[in-house]
This record gives structure tokens, C-alpha cells and sequence, in this order.
């Protein structure tokens, strides 16, 4: 885990870094090899240098996020804005499934939306896998 990462996660109240904890040991074990740093001031994890998964301490509640979620076609995720996106949140520790985040994680490396080059095409997103 990433320097940066660890510290957003000590930052937290006990409840959250729990949560906090949680999602980047099971992220960092189901997407090896992704980067992991702190993007727009959250924990983000990317596959070739598009974003996937990351997740931000909202005033309620951890989010969990993933930039290609929605097409992912998973009743446990809800849609996020207005691209593809869509995201998971926890109160507490014990609501974090690994058996569900596993499968996201799955998903979440061959399903992709190309964030990457977002700005670049003037916010049309292609399909990159």
C-alpha cells in the first residue's frame, strides 16, 4: 500500500479506518500489480493508468467507487454521476463483503470505461475491455 494511502487511512476515525482498512487490503489483494495512490484526494487504484476503484470518506459514510461500476451489472453497487460509474457504502466494517468486492474487482479489471482520455475527447467515454 502506498505511503500516501496509509495516512488517508490513519486519518480516520476508528469505525472508518476500519472500513478504510478493509477495502484497500482486499482491493490491493484482488487487483495486483494496479497503482495505488492518492488521486483528487482519495485512495485510487488504476490499470494502465485509468482509474478503477478507489474510495473517499463522505459525511455518513465510506464510499467505495468504481469509475466502469455501472456496467458491471451488480444489484449490490448504485449508480454515481452521469458516466458509468457507481459505488457501494458502509457505516460499518462487518457490511464489506470480500465475497461481492472479489467479484467487482474481477469485473472491474476487464470491464473498462476509458478514463483516462476523458478531458482529451471533450467527455465522451469509450469502451476500452
Amino acid at each position: 500500500m502506498h505511503a500516501d494511502v496509509q495516512a488517508y487511512n490513519n486519518s480516520m476515525t476508528p469505525a472508518d479506518k476500519a472500513i478504510c482498512e478493509q477495502l484497500s487490503q482486499l482491493i490491493d489483494k484482488h487487483l495486483p500489480g494496479a497503482e495505488n495512490k492518492i488521486w483528487h484526494r482519495h485512495p485510487v487504484w488504476f490499470l494502465n493508468g485509468n482509474p478503477i476503484v478507489g474510495y473517499s470518506k463522505l459525511k455518513n459514510c465510506v464510499r467505495l467507487l468504481f469509475w466502469s461500476g455501472q456496467s458491471f451489472e451488480e444489484a449490490g453497487l448504485q449508480p454515481e454521476g452521469t458516466f458509468k460509474a457507481a459505488e457501494a457504502r458502509y457505516t460499518e466494517v462487518q457490511q464489506v463483503s470480500a465475497a461481492d468486492l472479489k467479484r467487482w474487482l474481477e469485473k472491474a479489471a476487464v470491464i473498462q470505461w476509458d478514463y483516462k482520455n476523458i478531458v482529451k475527447r471533450k467527455g465522451v467515454l469509450e469502451r476500452i475491455s
